[in-house]
């Protein structure tokens, strides 16, 4: 075991590394700058697709759809990719961020967020522009499908390791990590035993993931949505209550994101490379663009325009990180207690309870709770996708079975190798990823550049998964 722990130390030292953060700011600056910042100028049109796409049953043009198209709507896809990325990371990984790298570090996180846009809506382009149906008539698609069909056959290897290492993470970082992290926070607020926690969310994760897409689309479509209202709405009231210390959060943010904070009560200080660093590293780990997942459930909308639904996809992004972070962020440096040295969710905490003294734990716990039962959801699927691509359709429901199953032994394990392993993997998917969003960014841009021309862009041929 020490062994184990030592091997992926190394490995999540070089993945995490600075090397791995050039790669993914490099290929998202790379991709924003080639569409000439339209992720950003287009992101009224993006929420406006987003809102039009909540009917399943007609596009945004108005014509009828069929299940040709694919087997979500277009606002579902994209709140199935949220309840992946709406999670720990906005409670846990902000406080975090702040905690090591100072108030800097989140105009590091909005500046990988604006970048990031770019990413996935790069993603997700490619993702419904290559995607297949399968032999059940389904549709799938993400990285590993853009990479077969896009790509020459000396490419297949790659998307088989994005395949892989997606399995693999999906049993950490969105279960086992996820259960565990509901258990420790329900015990330690309402005394409820770990076992119990385990296998009330096995049980209730179950009944959706072992229905499917559809199932966990429509779960996700609404609990997504008044959960992330409902956890501003409620950051957005410590805010008022700490108004007279708002506008000095945010001159912190903007001084430290260039100057070093020297050290003051628990907090030790942070210079502008730790700012930068611990930033970018946490907005990645929060809005996921770059790592590939979020490709895979907007592959299954239903749409036949891989721009339209680019636009939609790279708003997960923006209200990941823009909107839902940075209210933990203001929470945490007006309420002030981020220099006592505390970290994680317990900052979290203790930030919004400094505000609303006897609640503040009861609202993170149960925000976090939600936010990492929907986590799972999503991430079943991404997972469940990339089983798929390696051992076939009917490897579908063992898939499902054995995730669930893993979801209570996640509430009762002690995490720490398994947190490693599942960190290192998710690292190891964004590799290939990237590789090919820079070798097919000329689709990317061409088909962008075709449809603001008003010309007709089309999904690509439909390719029978099960027979290529």
């Amino acid at each position: 075991m020490e062994t184990l722990n030592t091997i992926f130390s190394a490995i999540n030292g070089v993945v995490w590394g600075p090397l791995m953060l050039i790669l993914l700011l490099g290929v998202g600056i790379y991709l924003q700058v080639s569409l000439k910042l339209m992720p950003i100028r287009k992101l009224g049109e993006g929420f406006k697709l987003m809102w039009q796409g909540r009917d399943s049953k007609h596009s945004p043009d108005g014509k009828p759809k069929s299940e040709e198209d694919g087997e979500i709507s277009p606002f579902n896809a994209l709140m199935t990719a949220l309840s992946a990325t709406i999670g720990t990371g906005n409670i846990a990984g902000v406080a975090t961020a702040i905690a090591l790298g100072g108030p800097g570090a989140v105009f590091w996180m909005w500046i990988t967020a604006l970048v990031g846009m770019a990413t996935k809506f790069s993603e997700a382009v490619l993702a419904v522009r290559f995607r297949e149906t399968d032999s059940t008539g389904f549709h799938i698609g993400g990285p590993m499908y853009y990479i077969k069909n896009g790509l020459d056959r000396k490419w297949l290897w790659l998307g088989g390791a994005f395949a892989f290492f997606g399995a693999v993470a999906a049993f950490g970082i969105g279960n086992t990590v996820q259960s565990n992290s509901v258990a420790d926070a329900l015990d330690s607020t309402f005394g409820l035993p770990h076992w119990i926690t385990g296998v009330v969310i096995m049980v209730l994760a179950g009944a959706v993931i072992l229905g499917g897409i559809k199932r966990i689309a429509k779960v996700a479509g609404k609990l997504v949505p008044v959960m992330g209202i409902a956890y501003v709405i409620a950051g957005l009231v410590v805010l008022v209550v700490n108004a007279d210390q708002v506008g000095g959060a945010f001159g912190m943010i903007f001084t430290y994101a260039f100057n070093p904070h020297a050290a003051a009560g628990g907090f030790a200080g942070a210079a502008v490379m730790a700012a930068i660093r611990f930033g970018v590293a946490r907005g990645i780990f929060s809005n996921e663009a770059g790592l590939g997942s979020a490709p895979i459930a907007h592959a299954a909308a239903q749409t036949k325009n891989p721009v339209r639904q680019g636009l939609i996809a790279m708003l997960g992004t923006f209200i990941d990180t823009i909107v839902v972070c940075s209210i933990t962020a203001l929470v945490i440096l007006t309420a002030g207690v981020w220099k006592t040295g505390e970290a994680g969710a317990s900052l979290t905490a203790l930030s919004f309870d400094a505000a609303l003294p006897g609640l503040g734990n009861e609202v993170v716990s149960l925000a976090l709770t939600v936010f990492a039962f929907t986590t799972i959801l999503g991430w079943s699927f991404y997972g469940e996708k990339c089983f798929q691509f390696l051992f076939g359709t009917r490897s579908i429901t063992l898939y499902r079975v054995l995730f669930v199953l893993a979801i209570p032994l996640g509430a009762l394990a002690n995490l720490g190798l398994i947190w490693l392993m599942a960190d290192t993997f998710n690292a190891m998917m964004a590799i290939p990823n990237l590789i090919a969003l820079a070798l097919l960014s000329p689709v990317v841009i061409k088909l962008a550049r075709a449809y603001f021309n008003g010309e007709e862009v089309l999904p690509g041929e439909e390719l029978d998964h099960d027979k290529s």
